[in-house]
């Protein structure tokens, strides 16, 4: 729900009193009895809220993702399969799906991005979670470069794209094995970088778990660390941080 253009359609007489007041009645949020939907975040946050797919039923995902629509929202989902997408679709024929990312979109408001966010990764292996962080960032307004497969084993590759990447007001650097991208990123650059660990990588890898202490212990300054394969936890940050710049002047 746009709060502000509904204020405008009051005002202008548009709407009556008795329209809105009855739209306003499901803020802070809609209780659909299996979920609480949270119509004032936007209003809290500048960010709708976001549906996690995974592990939900095909009926409470249809459900949900019919009543963001119905309030004239943008709906973004993250970690949804071929036969979510397909349900939803039989309901909301708009909607997009992306195999990579495995994100869930319905775009129902022109999206105007500003700024910059680059999102790099270690390895093309790790390109499904850049992908969710990528298409998040965009979603919620961000200008987003691709700066894929640039990691240690070949730093050459890295550092050929070094000017390109610091163009960005925030980085992104995906990596799985040891991680070891997001430290050296960070200490090439000006700007802030978030250091996301996939769980890419042999056995002592542990799922992870490697690259992401590798990230957490990096002695490079200006690096923030998310959970592992949490791409959509990153590009959400990072279009926070994007925002900051563009609206101080900066790209």
């Amino acid at each position: 729900m746009d709060i502000h253009k509904l204020l405008e359609q009051v005002k202008n007489n548009e709407t009556s009193i008795a329209q809105a007041e009855e739209l306003l009645k499901k803020l802070p949020y809609e209780d659909l009895g299996f979920a609480k939907l949270d119509h004032h975040r936007t209003l809290r946050s500048g960010f709708g809220e976001v549906v996690y797919c995974e592990g939900k039923s095909m009926e409470h995902l249809r459900e949900i993702f019919r009543k963001f629509y119905e309030q004239d929202m943008n709906v973004l989902g993250t970690r949804a399969s071929g036969e979510q997408y397909e349900e939803v679709k039989s309901i909301l024929p708009m909607v997009q799906y992306d195999k990579v990312s495995r994100i869930l979109s319905i775009q129902k408001k022109e999206i105007l991005r500003k700024g910059c966010v680059a999102v790099c990764t270690g390895g093309t292996s790790d390109i499904p979670v850049a992908e969710e962080a990528a298409q998040t960032a965009e979603f919620f307004g961000s200008n987003v470069i691709r700066i894929y497969d640039v990691g240690v084993a070949g730093i050459h590759r890295l550092l050929s794209k070094v000017e390109e990447i610091r163009k960005a007001n925030c980085i992104i650097a995906v990596a799985g094995m040891e991680g070891a991208l997001g430290g050296v990123v960070a200490g090439l650059v000006d700007k802030p970088v978030i250091a996301v660990p996939t769980s890419i990588g042999y056995g002592a890898n542990f799922g992870g778990l490697s690259a992401l202490l590798t990230m957490l212990n990096s002695c490079a300054e200006g690096l923030s660390v998310v959970n592992i394969n949490n791409g959509f936890g990153a590009g959400y940050i990072a279009t926070q941080i994007n925002r900051l710049g563009y609206e101080n002047g900066s790209n």
